[in-house]
């Protein structure tokens, strides 16, 4: 590799030096029989150290010579380099023998070539060539990164093309956007430094500085012109509708799409006006490259190379040719720029350049199209037609919320939410509650009697189907899902080979946590609100801000609640609604009367209803106590004792069930609610059901000589939220002193057991939000390390053994300079470990806390160092090497103003006048833009300087620099390394320790495992309860057919029509298809003979 290095380089530079070959000839010669070669006399050295140059590089030399002409007997026309001997050049072709005088070094290049004569050789050998044509043919700067350019234009071309820049950016977060233009600035500015991607010929300096040139350039054009049109526009001088202001971040896509054509242009046709007949003009020109690029030849892929090269000179002097030259436009030939050969010293020329054409050309027609926009007006004094709106608005689809990423960094939402929580538990715990504001504005003495609590409107039925799901207002797909399956007439679902309809239910009981992550506005409309009326609409009339006095506020012609037929809803809040004291749950819940196409007759967060055949639904309001308050305890016991009959069976629902979290923590809560089930309810209570877990969990008790309080507890909190694990709740067994046994889980043990596996493979994926905080903090844990100025010394060793025992020590050194010296890094390590111990759950005990929390802080810390030092290696390998601090903090910047008059040459002194009437505002806006792209040259300076003289030498400014561009590079091999160490803590937490069970499963942020629970009271007075499910929740929907084509009449009622959802899954199974029945069980109704007895089968 080293000899075949050294012709690359030897060849690249001769060719710069000597004449064009004719390329055409060649591929004629290609045709005609083989010929002896021409000799090529060989080269003359002029001084000393060329000749020792060439004695340097003699072995490689001779290797390459063989190699070369092993490649004549299968390319007999290629032609050879100028500075081979001309014995070199000579060949046998009968016999296959080289006649050469060169010496030894050919003879083993001979010897080394007949062990060689494989298909491998001949393409190393083709590559060889390929390489020696393309940079002998454009000798430029611009010739090296073409081909990454053209991997750059076919992308944006890809994406400009169809719709899939779009479908892109809606699908991809606005941060991630940003993110990844990020990692695309800091990633380029490493690339060009490799010594890897100078090697095979690419020079990235070039388009490099050219794309930042042009981008800030046209970056500082719009912006003056946007300027001058809003002056023009306030003065009156143009059309009133020109008032909308454009985004800036449409200017910033139009400037960097400019760039990007300027430098593909660049480096496919230079900065040159490449001359052609002036007998043939366009077409004629076009047509002569597509013939010359169809022309049969079956020669190989050298010679198509040759024809590629000619049908892009082709395309370059035709298709891209400049406008013209200066002496075309004399006004302009003072404000444009010209091409290569108008520079001094190179002939005179005064074309203009070719870039400079084409930068022209996009920005006349920006302005074009901006002024003739805003000028006429004409879009704006057009609207669209009614049908073309319809038509329109049918191709859109549902802007769902995505999933709340509770590990995000950014989010304002979840630093509210955790505000309104700390305000919540330390003010109004204890101080100030709601429920007994609700009870103190009671009308009625007596709550038993209250309309505002109890309700007993649908108790004259003979039957009742009704639903109940909890959690819901997480993401906007899966809310969704179980909406659009709530809101079905009727579901078809198969069951033991038979298939079952299931009328949609005529009451719906939501069990809290309504919206996530806190009650807002914006969480309550478009988390929960929104979702539940795109699966069953509102009536027509109803407005979403009309707030509600007098409830029930019935549709029109329904002069009572009971007679109204359409499904009703009632729920309770949980703790997330409690985060701002209820006012939120008060004012959508209580003063609103529509839930989508679900009527709201509730007035309280407390309720009590009577069903039918002697059931009841006590709903329960827990507040952030996790118990209810005596007002409330006192309705409920009332009722109890006046109005529940002895053989009445009653439905208790909470939001957070407190038998499964009671066992888990190792606590008791919810003394209240103990002691109105045992003290008033007296066994009546058939069935406790409570959210807050977002799984699904059934308990039945196991029959026993002490007497039961509860038959059956249920959870059931897969509404919306994220998923919970089943696996960490397996071993609960007792509640209340009665035995139970589970009955079902969903997901089961051992799914729940491998989704926990996914915090290891996705938690990065899933929570990149969380590279915010998890960067920073590793970075202030090895702050106070940078520099390491004497890393080098880890590769001085010998064997790799030594170099990992040197590494383990600077490891062991660095901790303890942290401990000693150090002050930001110490301050760091302290906090880490203080959060470390705190955040693993009060379920352990303290001593096992301190051990887990210490290992996973040192976990972290370990990766902290390490990574600081790999770095500090890769940045003095590169220093030592001459790859980074050459030339100061303008490396770029005075390369490009080296090249930038001979390639984009000014003769009328554009660039001065510039520079004098910006008062230098303009090159110093690209220098330092060219710097600020230039990070590790920045940072390689920086940390050369501080290694020689100190932190002390540089002013504060120059320190605050380094460290920036240290932290830019440090944060993005940081963030993945600290994903990994959180996620695999995770893993190990709830799945040995069963521990973190909420914080490991929110941050998979699972959509799927959804599932509501459907009961019917039967004419008999038994209760059957069936529970269905979705595996899988769809992530693109579509407008549904069936429901556009249903009529709709202006006073129609949703729950009325056949098809009231109007969105369905676009791709994979939709959730009216997909649902499964999970559980099915039935609780009879209690004799009239035995109140306290009953069995569930």
């Amino acid at each position: 590799m080293p000899c075949l290095f050294t012709l690359l380089v030897c060849s690249s530079s001769s060719s710069l030096t000597r004449h064009e070959p004719d390329h055409t000839s060649l591929l004629r010669s290609r045709r005609r029989r083989p010929r002896p070669p021409l000799a090529v006399p060989p080269p003359q050295f002029s001084s000393p150290s060329r000749r020792a140059l060439v004695r340097r590089h003699a072995g490689c030399v001779g290797v390459s010579l063989a190699q070369i002409a092993s490649a004549r007997l299968f390319f007999p026309d290629i032609a050879s380099p100028p500075f081979l001997p001309a014995a070199a050049h000579s060949s046998d072709h009968k016999s296959g023998t080289f006649l050469h005088d060169s010496g030894s070094h050919i003879s083993m290049g001979r010897e080394k070539l007949r062990k060689q004569r494989s298909g491998r050789l001949i393409e190393t050998l083709k590559m060889e060539r390929v390489r020696t044509i393309l940079t002998h043919r454009y000798p430029y700067p611009h010739e090296h990164s073409r081909h990454l350019m053209i991997a750059v234009f076919a992308i944006w071309l890809f994406f400009v093309s169809s719709d899939n820049l779009q479908t892109l950016i809606m699908k991809l977060d606005k941060n991630f956007k940003w993110w990844s233009m990020y990692i695309a600035w800091i990633f380029l500015a490493a690339l060009y430094h490799l010594p890897s991607f100078q090697s095979m010929g690419l020079d990235l300096r070039m388009n490099l500085s050219l794309f930042l040139t042009i981008y800030i350039s046209s970056l500082i054009f719009l912006i003056v012109f946007h300027v001058i049109f809003l002056g023009l526009w306030y003065l009156g001088l143009v059309s009133r509708m020109a008032e909308k202001k454009p985004e800036m971040l449409t200017i910033i896509q139009n400037c960097a799409v400019i760039s990007i054509a300027c430098c593909v242009l660049y480096s496919h046709c230079g900065n040159k006006t490449i001359t052609r007949d002036k007998s043939i003009d366009r077409r004629t020109a076009s047509w002569v490259a597509f013939s010359l690029w169809k022309k049969h030849d079956d020669n190989s892929l050298i010679s198509k190379l040759l024809r590629m090269h000619k049908f892009k000179e082709q395309i370059c002097s035709s298709w891209f040719a400049p406008v013209g030259s200066a002496s075309d436009y004399p006004l302009l030939s003072k404000w444009a720029i010209y091409e290569e050969l108008a520079s001094n010293g190179s002939g005179h020329s005064n074309d203009i350049s070719p870039v400079y054409s084409l930068w022209a050309t996009f920005i006349g027609l920006y302005i074009a199209n901006y002024v003739v926009e805003r000028s006429t007006g004409w879009a704006l004094t057009h609207p669209l037609t009614m049908s073309e709106y319809e038509k329109l608005k049918k191709q859109l689809k549902p802007d769902f919320e995505d999933m709340v990423p509770w590990y995000s960094g950014t989010s304002t939402d979840l630093f509210k939410t955790v505000f309104d929580l700390m305000v919540s538990v330390t003010l109004f715990v204890g101080r100030f509650d709601m429920r007994m504001m609700q009870a103190a504005m009671n009308k009625t003495p007596d709550e038993s009697k209250s309309s505002d609590l109890f309700y007993d409107h649908l108790d004259g039925k003979d039957e009742l189907w009704f639903d109940f799901i909890a959690d819901t207002g997480d993401g906007g797909n899966s809310t969704y899902a179980v909406a659009r399956l709530l809101a079905q007439p009727s579901l078809a679902i198969k069951s033991d080979g038979s298939r079952q309809t299931f009328p949609r239910g005529q009451l719906l009981l939501i069990g809290g946590d309504l919206a996530y992550p806190n009650p807002s506005s914006f969480s309550y409309e478009r988390r929960f609100f929104c979702p539940f009326e795109y699966a069953l609409q509102p009536p027509a009339w109803y407005k979403p801000e009309h707030i509600a006095l007098e409830k029930p506020e019935l549709p029109l012609g329904v002069s009572e609640l009971r007679k109204y037929r359409g499904p009703q809803c009632f729920m309770i809040p949980g703790n997330h609604d409690w985060f701002d004291g209820l006012h939120t749950f008060m004012r959508y819940i209580c003063h609103k009367s529509w839930l989508g196409g679900w009527f709201l007759p509730q007035k309280r967060s407390y309720f009590a209803l009577k069903l039918p055949n002697g059931w009841w639904v006590f709903g329960l309001d827990q507040a952030l106590h996790g118990d209810i308050d005596v007002y409330q305890f006192k309705f409920f016991a009332e009722l109890c004792q006046q109005k529940v009959g002895e053989s009445d069976s009653v439905i208790l629902i909470t939001h957070e069930p407190n038998w499964l979290l009671d066992w888990y923590w190792g606590d008791k809560t919810g003394t209240n609610v103990e002691y109105l089930i045992r003290e008033y309810l007296k066994g009546r209570c058939k069935l406790r059901m409570a959210g807050d877990l977002h799984h699904y969990m059934r308990h039945s008790f196991i029959e026993s000589k002490e007497p039961v309080h509860v038959q059956h507890l249920l959870v059931n909190g897969c509404g919306g939220a994220f998923l919970h694990p089943t696996h960490v709740f397996e071993n609960f067994r007792e509640f209340y002193g009665n035995k139970y046994e589970t009955k079902i889980a969903y997901p089961s043990y051992d799914d729940s057991s491998k989704i926990a596996l996914g915090n290891i493979l996705k938690f990065r994926r899933k929570n990149w939000q969380f590279d915010v905080i998890g960067g920073f903090v590793y970075f202030v844990l090895v702050f106070s390390m940078f520099p390491q100025c004497d890393s080098f010394r880890i590769l001085r060793e010998d064997s790799w053994a030594d170099r990992v025992n040197s590494f383990f020590t600077a490891m062991w050194n660095v901790v303890f300079e942290i401990l000693e010296h150090s002050y930001v890094s110490l301050a760091g390590v302290v906090t880490l470990l203080m959060v470390s111990f705190f955040f693993v759950p009060t379920k352990l005990s303290r001593r096992r806390r301190a051990l887990l929390g210490f290992l996973h802080a040192v976990a972290h810390l370990t990766s902290a160092v390490i990574l600081m030092l790999l770095m500090e290696l890769a940045i003095e390998i590169c220093i030592r090497n001459n790859l980074l601090a050459t030339s100061g903090y303008h490396t770029l910047y005075e390369w490009y103003r080296k090249v930038e008059s001979e390639h984009f040459p000014d003769p009328t002194g554009l660039r001065t006048r510039l520079e004098q009437w910006t008062l230098g505002l303009y090159p110093a806006c690209i220098k330092y833009l060219m710097s600020a792209f230039d990070i590790p040259e920045v940072m390689a300076v920086t940390r050369s300087t501080i290694c020689r003289k100190g932190i002390e030498s540089l002013p504060r400014g120059g320190a605050i620099i380094y460290y920036v561009c240290v932290f830019l590079y440090f944060w993005v091999l940081s963030t993945p390394v600290v994903s990994l160490v959180f996620g695999s803590y995770l893993y190990i937490c709830i799945n040995w320790f069963h521990i973190h069970f909420d914080e490991a499963f929110s941050s998979l942020r699972i959509a799927n495992y959804k599932a509501f629970t459907r009961f019917h009271i039967k004419k008999n007075g038994d209760l059957e309860v069936f529970t269905f499910a979705v595996d899988k929740v769809p992530k693109d929907w579509m407008l549904d057919p069936d429901w556009d084509m249903e009529p709709k009449e202006p006073f129609q009622m949703s729950y009325t029509r056949k098809f009231p959802s109007k969105w369905r899954a676009a791709s994979g199974s939709d959730p009216t298809n997909a649902v499964r029945i999970v559980d099915h069980f039935v609780i009879p109704r209690t004799p009239p003979d035995s109140p306290t007895s009953g069995s569930a089968s």
